[in-house]
């Protein structure tokens, strides 16, 4: 390998994740910054759902295409305009889907998305926060409209596959930040042993009817629902055991969904999908490094701990397979990651 080219691990067809050539090692140019980038060299990544929902889906059809947006790693060089950053910073980022993500040595990402990793954590367990706690942060804050902070609101949220990626940083947010009793749904020992270690106050089985259990929990006082999973097959439940004017976020994907079983308690439906500011090039985007930030403020501080639950690794091929078929599996809790090439 030159000093202009680098590893990375993408693919060059969709195939089921046995296929040896699902995802392969590869050799590829050096990226170049842009004018806001920055150019970092990857330490640690962590892998989501979205990454195998991408190679299932979306065939390259000539360049290999590269997975991967969960990222640490120090910043080499910064383009012209870059005035946030400069070389030997040490950042984490979810960084964006319509670019090629950063299972690779190298990888420029657009400052305005990027933030100072929390200094207490490594490199791995920070890799492991980025994009779940954008997720989370947006989905609870932006969506569901809680107040950070607000210690003062009354209520309670459901959170389905609370050990989940996105479930135990979403625990972890609500039960620090809000006043609202923390459910969350877990089936397994393991997963409810993490999902209350995250910050789950009650957890209710969701291999179970769902509005029993709730009434159980929350009596009268559930308000938010915070959808991972199935929000088409729970939608009915939700509105059911949601109090008037409550408000329900989802993240997963589904093909149709029976909205109108919303109406008669006015509940409000929201979407969260974090990659919408840097997809869309909202005016806003900046938001991203401001919540980043705060994630690692409020893990310096203490008051968040990493998700990261098993490192796999260095990055390439068969270690990557590896993570795609455990998380296709639906078996993962908190997040995996793998570190170093």
């Amino acid at each position: 390998m030159s000093n202009s080219t680098m590893q990375a691990v993408g693919y060059r067809k969709s195939l089921p994740i046995g296929d040896e050539d699902s995802l392969i090692d590869l050799e590829l140019p050096l990226p170049e910054p842009g004018p806001h980038d920055l150019l970092v060299e990857v330490a640690a990544v962590a892998v989501n759902p979205v990454d195998y929902k991408i190679r299932q889906s979306t065939d390259p059809g000539g360049e290999p295409k590269v997975l991967g947006w969960d990222a640490a790693g120090t910043v080499v060089t910064v383009g012209e305009q870059v005035e946030g950053f400069k070389a030997g910073d040490e950042v984490y980022y979810a960084g964006a889907v319509d670019r090629a993500g950063a299972n690779s040595e190298y990888h420029v990402v657009d400052e305005r998305l990027v933030a100072l990793k929390p200094t207490k954590l490594s490199f791995t367990e920070a890799a492991a926060l980025p994009l779940t706690s954008l997720t989370a942060w947006e989905g609870l804050f932006e969506r569901l409209g809680l107040e950070d902070g607000g210690l003062n609101q009354d209520g309670a949220l459901l959170i389905t596959a609370a050990a989940g990626g996105v479930g135990s940083i979403t625990a972890q947010l609500a039960r620090s930040l809000t006043s609202l009793t923390v459910i969350g749904t877990a089936s397994r020992p393991e997963t409810v042993e993490f999902a209350t270690r995250m910050g789950v106050q009650h957890v209710v089985d969701h291999h179970k009817p769902l509005v029993p259990q709730l009434a159980e929990v929350a009596a009268d006082r559930l308000t938010h629902v915070f959808s991972t999973a199935h929000t088409d097959r729970n939608l009915a439940d939700y509105a059911e055991a949601l109090q008037p004017f409550g408000r329900i976020v989802a993240i997963d994907d589904f093909d149709s969904l029976p909205v109108g079983v919303l109406k008669p308690k006015s509940i409000s439906f929201h979407w969260e999908f974090m990659f919408t500011r840097s997809l869309f090039r909202t005016p806003d985007r900046s938001r991203q490094g401001h919540i980043l930030s705060q994630v690692a403020r409020l893990v310096d501080a203490g008051v968040l701990t990493s998700t990261a639950t098993r490192d796999l690794g260095p990055v390439n091929a068969a270690n990557l397979r590896e993570a795609h078929r455990i998380l296709e599996s639906g078996s993962a809790i908190g997040k995996i990651t793998l570190t170093g090439f």
